[in-house]
């Protein structure tokens, strides 16, 4: 079957606004766009529609090509401060030159929407997941929506980027599957990929994975975006791959609805947070 990204993110997003609606107000998120890259610029634009669809107020910071680390900093403090701003996102990547890793660190844990916050990436390692990546989530969520058990359950991930696969790696661990990463060193990929009953590949490689490479049953998503002949492909050869899988994931239509779905249900768990968080504040002063 058709691994049917679009129509999990539609559930998803119906719950957020519910939980938008218990909140009783719109939390808020921030995005920070650095130039004006155009791929960027749709991003950014697909996820402000997408809270408009939900309840969430988005603002979009927009600065120069050629803003500095300092003024980067300086924006991410300031949102950092706002009581109107419950999550913040930095749109990768960053022009030429600029190191994404300390303006990540700068944002608050509390309102790290991405997960990339070392505290927050500790906590995942820990098992005591709070605010992650949002992409390895989404796979989690597909997986629990088609009923997948993941304890014990051979994984194989292809591609140990900070984003997706060691998140995901962690995620999977924290479920009990036993987990294989691959990479661009491994030897004999197919070897390791044939014995998945899940398998996620994020190697950003048109056409990587064929059908004598997956597990017959296995259920195969597909995290690469790619352009061939102005079409966008995954990294999966998606129609021989289904004659042979359990599910798959269309590209596009797959994976990427699941990431915004996630980024927007994240932006009300931070709300959620941060609500207790002044609630006790509250109590402890009466």
């Amino acid at each position: 079957m058709i691994i049917d990204g679009k129509a999990m993110a539609t559930e998803v997003e119906a719950d957020s606004r519910s939980r938008v609606e218990r909140l009783g107000f719109g939390p808020g998120l921030a995005t920070i766009l650095v130039g004006d890259n155009p791929a960027s610029r749709m991003y950014v634009k697909i996820k402000h529609a997408a809270c408009d669809r939900v309840g969430i107020c988005s603002v979009n910071v927009n600065l120069p090509e050629d803003a500095d680390e300092t003024v980067i900093l300086e924006t991410i403090e300031s949102l950092n401060s706002r009581e109107d701003v419950n999550g913040i996102l930095l749109q990768l990547p960053l022009p030429g030159g600029l190191d994404p890793s300390r303006a990540m660190s700068a944002i608050a844990p509390e309102k790290d929407v991405d997960g990339f916050h070392p505290l927050n990436m500790g906590f995942l390692l820990a098992g005591a997941e709070r605010l992650v990546p949002c992409t390895p989530k989404g796979i989690i969520c597909a997986l629990e929506r088609l009923g997948v058990d993941l304890v014990g359950t051979e994984v194989v991930i292809v591609g140990h980027s900070n984003v997706v696969g060691k998140p995901l790696a962690a995620m999977m661990l924290n479920r009990n599957a036993t987990v294989q990463v691959c990479h661009v060193y491994t030897r004999d990929l197919a070897e390791h990929t044939r014995r998945a009953e899940v398998l996620v590949v994020a190697a950003g490689v048109a056409g990587l994975i064929k059908k004598n490479m997956v597990r017959e049953g296995a259920y195969v998503f597909d995290v690469g975006i790619n352009k061939v002949a102005d079409k966008v492909v995954g990294d999966v050869e998606f129609e021989s791959v289904l004659k042979v899988a359990a599910g798959v994931t269309p590209v596009p239509g797959g994976v990427g609805p699941l990431t915004v779905s996630m980024l927007l249900s994240q932006t009300v768990d931070a709300a959620e947070m941060q609500m207790e968080t002044w609630m006790e504040k509250e109590k402890e002063k009466r």
